[in-house]
């Protein structure tokens, strides 16, 4: 046997007694981190399948919902909405308490619905913005069903400058002004509107017809 031939032997022979040796030390670690991977993986898509699978259903019940509604059927659209709320996923509970006190107004159950509204304004667990929306939607059920005092305890605070519903809450709140005779008062709240370029064109429109008649009926001096 040549040199070169036992040399290679003796290096073939402490590759082997290295691998042997890496092996020992950590196979059972790379074996358990691959069995890991694989169990996390099959984890993750049987719970993004979940996910997907409780979204879909939830979001087939509030269209079927919105159908019973639409098609006259309101006590079968809340029993189905107050269903999705107690056992819905997401976002659809929340939709679905919203959507029930839309369908109680179309009822003619306004006070029913003002308290729907009012329920999802007071809860600290739902965004500021969607309370603040409820907070509207009562008020502007309120302009017609309600005082004025009703009307200010829910948007008086969207009136701010800086608030994004400004518009609508002044509008609404004007106009409760205006249906209690307090025609100054009202006035300035459309003045406010219509001056606002932010504010929607139709919106300030109507502000400005609303500032007029006022005007026009001298009451506002």
């Amino acid at each position: 046997m040549s040199d070169d031939s036992f040399i290679r032997e003796v290096n073939e022979e402490m590759r082997r007694d290295q691998a042997r040796a890496l092996w020992d030390r950590f196979g059972p670690a790379a074996i358990a981190l691959a069995v890991a991977v694989v169990l996390g993986t099959a984890a993750y898509v049987a719970y993004d399948y979940w996910v997907e699978t409780r979204a879909n259903r939830s979001g087939d019940q509030f269209s079927q919902a919105l159908s019973l509604a639409n098609s006259g059927k309101p006590d079968e659209a809340l029993a189905a909405l107050k269903a999705l709320e107690a056992e819905g996923y997401g976002a659809y509970p929340l939709l679905a308490r919203m959507r029930a006190a839309t369908v109680l107004a179309e009822k003619g159950d306004f006070a029913g619905a003002v308290k729907e509204f009012d329920a999802v304004s007071a809860d600290t667990s739902i965004p500021e913005a969607i309370r603040d929306i409820a907070r509207l939607r009562a008020a502007l059920l309120l302009v017609d069903n309600g005082s004025y005092a009703d009307v200010s305890a829910r948007v008086e605070t969207l009136t701010a400058d800086t608030n994004t519903l400004r518009h609508a809450a002044r509008e609404a709140l004007g106009l409760s002004a205006w249906k209690e005779g307090k025609s100054a008062d009202a006035l300035k709240l459309f003045e406010q509107v219509a001056s606002d370029d932010a504010a929607p064109r139709n919106t300030r429109e109507r502000a400005n017809l609303m500032s007029e008649l006022i005007r026009g009926s001298g009451s506002a001096s």
